[in-house]
C-alpha cells in the first residue's frame, strides 16, 4: 500500500473523494442509508431535504459511486454502494456524530481494537523475583 504522502495522484483522489463527502445534505443522506435501502420519499421525510435538492444530491452521490439505485415499478430505491462506503460513513459517524470517544467508536466499527499501552497489563515485579532465604 502506498501512503498518501508518497503519491500526488493518490492525494488528489483522496481529496476529491473527501469533497464529495464534505457536503451536509450528502452526509445526511449517506448516514440515513446506513440503515439500509430507502425509497426517495422516505429519504425526503427522514432528512428533511426536499426536491429538487434531494435529487441533485442523490445524482452527485451516484456519480461518485457512493450510492446505487434500483427501480421497482414507480419506486426508486437507494443504498450505499459497497462495504468501503459503509465503513467510511460509519467512520464519519464515529468521529462526528456518535457522542462517544472517537477511538472507541472507530474500534467498535472496524473491529480492530488495538491494545493501548495503558490497557496492556504490565508484568508484576514481584513475580519476576523470588525470595530465597
Amino acid at each position: 500500500m502506498t501512503a498518501i504522502y508518497q503519491s500526488r495522484e493518490r492525494a488528489n483522489a483522496a481529496a476529491d473523494r473527501l469533497k464529495t463527502y464534505a457536503q451536509p445534505q450528502r452526509l445526511m443522506i449517506l448516514s440515513r442509508l446506513l440503515d439500509g435501502e430507502q425509497i426517495v420519499a422516505d429519504l425526503e421525510r427522514s432528512t428533511g431535504i426536499v426536491q429538487p435538492a434531494l435529487s441533485q444530491q442523490l445524482a452527485e452521490l451516484r456519480k461518485a459511486d457512493l450510492v446505487v439505485m434500483r427501480r421497482a415499478a414507480k419506486q426508486v430505491f437507494y443504498r450505499l454502494a459497497d462495504d468501503d462506503v459503509t465503513l467510511c460513513v460509519r467512520a464519519i459517524e464515529a468521529m462526528f456524530g456518535s457522542g462517544e470517544a472517537v477511538a472507541t467508536a472507530l474500534e467498535r466499527i472496524t473491529g480492530s481494537a488495538k491494545a493501548s499501552p495503558a490497557a496492556t497489563p504490565k508484568p508484576s515485579v514481584a513475580a519476576m523475583f523470588a525470595r530465597v532465604d
